[in-house]
């Protein structure tokens, strides 16, 4: 059975899908987390490195992981501009939250250029990673970026990056790229039933948390 652990950046979070020593790296933290992420990577054989989305806190760390474990990156194939420029696909926030979210954000985004791994492999919507060694599936989940994913495992844990987040409650990105796409997105994980979430940004709820203890995401939303 695959284990989600949660490696702790900052104000964000990545993950390893681990199967015994095997593992999936999701997501590589922004440049001052490399060191605690390597800390929890070496314990490890790690097979692969899937981003959720290119933003700086999600990627930075991704070519030089890539180059340290000799593994390919692995993201969907409309995130792969958001190396070259953040600007083509300007972000939008919704709430006060959202407002200072946003602003933070883009003084950070303005000055940063993630590097474009050496190797990168496109995934999309129902692949698996069974040949990197973990059950687990893509789930494609638009709107905070157009090329934003999520890992489902097993059926049982979900790693939803930034198309929910929890900086606050449970509930859609505060942040987005298209509006319409992230309430889709919403709606994409209330239909899959019972998970446990992990979230780019907040600590871990079960999926029927979010539904509760949102005051945006209703049952007819999520």
């Amino acid at each position: 059975m695959s284990q989600v652990i949660r490696i702790k950046c900052g104000t964000g979070n990545c993950y390893l899908v681990a199967e015994g020593k095997n593992a999936v790296l999701v997501d590589t933290g922004s440049r001052e987390n490399l060191s605690d992420v390597i800390a929890v990577c070496d314990k490890y054989d790690i097979k692969l490195i899937l981003l959720t989305h290119t933003h700086f806190d999600h990627a930075e760390n991704a070519a030089e992981l890539s180059r340290r474990y000799s593994v390919p990156v692995a993201l969907h194939r409309a995130d792969d501009e958001l190396f070259d420029d953040y600007s083509k696909q300007p972000l939008m926030s919704r709430g006060m939250v959202g407002k200072v979210i946003l602003t933070v954000s883009l003084a950070k985004l303005g000055g940063t250029k993630v590097k474009r791994p050496d190797d990168i492999i496109f995934v999309r919507e129902g692949d698996d990673l069974k040949k990197y060694g973990i059950d687990a599936k893509i789930m494609e989940l638009p709107g905070h970026t157009i090329g934003s994913i999520g890992l489902d495992v097993e059926g049982r844990d979900l790693i939803v990056g930034d198309a929910l987040d929890n900086w606050v409650c449970p509930e859609k990105a505060h942040l987005y790229f298209n509006s319409d796409a992230v309430e889709r997105s919403a709606i994409k994980i209330r239909n899959l039933g019972e998970r446990m979430i992990w979230y780019g940004h907040g600590g871990p709820t079960r999926s029927q948390e979010v539904r509760r203890q949102s005051p945006i995401i209703r049952t007819n939303s999520l």
